[in-house]
């Protein structure tokens, strides 16, 4: 079977990720990067052997399928005018800025019959894997994920760079959208929400707990799953952790998750190729985006609610002094 042609539009930071993972990669063949930065999309292109683009449209006939790495905002734009023209689309996380933007991506790959393949990376990580292997009826969630402070991704907050990874996650294993959300958040270091805390109920009875920053100290990603008769606890940066079971004799039972070997970028990659040759939806597509998506929107929604209360309740106590 002949390679499959790609390009990467966005070769920054995460954007080379996808360039030598394209360039390692059996399956695919790197034949253009196209970046704003011309003189940074020519080095990329030279270290790696492809032909640098100025505009998409170059691209046409060139390629089946890119990586799209842009800043969000460009997302339907791009991504609309690629499918249109047949190219099939790993797309970063989110999927859109907006729902409308989203609908329209997703609309255009229904319309196009291409694949649209959002980055939801955690999906791909093999300690995650092998959690989805003990999951059974999740009923309450602890997770926290914390970054140091980069300027990369500030074009997006706190909720839509980094939780959105959890929230995608936990949709998909609940199998249900919220019935109610709570929601607190602060900005620190950028013009937009750093730090964001939330609390999300099913109707089901599942709660989760999310705790999202990017101007940590250190770097922390875990989870921790309560189920009936277990608690799982995962590091998705080891992509290892332990399950501990209680029997119906109230006997503890210890299970450690040890996950295959695999780079989740690789893995998405694989993945990604395997729709595009067999015609398949993939596991992150557009329908699943847009639902993380929907959820992120009314988390912010929530964190704007509750600063507005906050800033009211400070004016009326220096009102009352």
């Amino acid at each position: 079977m002949p390679k499959t042609r790609m390009a990467v539009l966005g070769v920054g930071a995460f954007g080379k990720n996808h360039v030598r993972v394209i360039r390692e990669s059996e399956r695919a063949e790197l034949v253009a990067v196209l970046d704003q930065n011309q003189e940074r999309a020519r080095a990329v292109a030279a270290e790696y052997g492809c032909r640098a683009v100025s505009t998409p449209a170059e691209l046409v006939g060139l390629v089946d399928a890119a990586v799209v790495a842009v800043p969000t905002q460009a997302h339907a734009a791009i991504g609309c005018r690629l499918l249109d023209a047949g190219i099939h689309l790993l797309m970063e996380k989110p999927i859109a800025p907006d729902m409308a933007a989203a609908r329209r991506l997703a609309a255009a790959a229904e319309r196009a019959g291409r694949v649209l393949q959002v980055g939801h990376l955690e999906r791909f990580n093999p300690g995650v894997i092998e959690l989805r292997k003990l999951v059974t009826l999740p009923l309450f969630f602890e997770i926290h994920r914390l970054s140091v402070f980069t300027p990369r991704s500030l074009d997006v907050d706190v909720v839509l760079d980094l939780m959105i990874h959890d929230v995608d996650l936990l949709l998909s294993m609940v199998g249900q959208q919220p019935e109610e959300i709570r929601a607190a958040g602060i900005s620190i270091l950028s013009p937009r929400v750093d730090i964001a805390n939330v609390r999300i109920a099913f109707a089901n009875g599942c709660i989760a707990n999310l705790t999202a920053s990017r101007v940590s100290t250190e770097k922390v990603r875990k989870l921790r799953l309560f189920q009936p008769g277990q608690y799982i606890s995962l590091d998705y940066a080891r992509r290892d952790g332990i399950a501990i079971t209680v029997s119906p004799d109230h006997e503890l039972g210890f299970q450690q998750l040890s996950a295959a070997q695999g780079e989740p970028l690789r893995l998405q990659l694989e993945s990604f190729l395997d729709c595009v040759e067999t015609g398949t939806r993939p596991q992150a597509g557009g329908e699943q985006a847009i639902l993380a998506l929907e959820v992120c929107l009314a988390i912010l929604d929530k964190i704007e609610e509750h600063t507005r209360l906050v800033a009211e309740t400070i004016r009326t106590a220096r009102n009352q002094r």
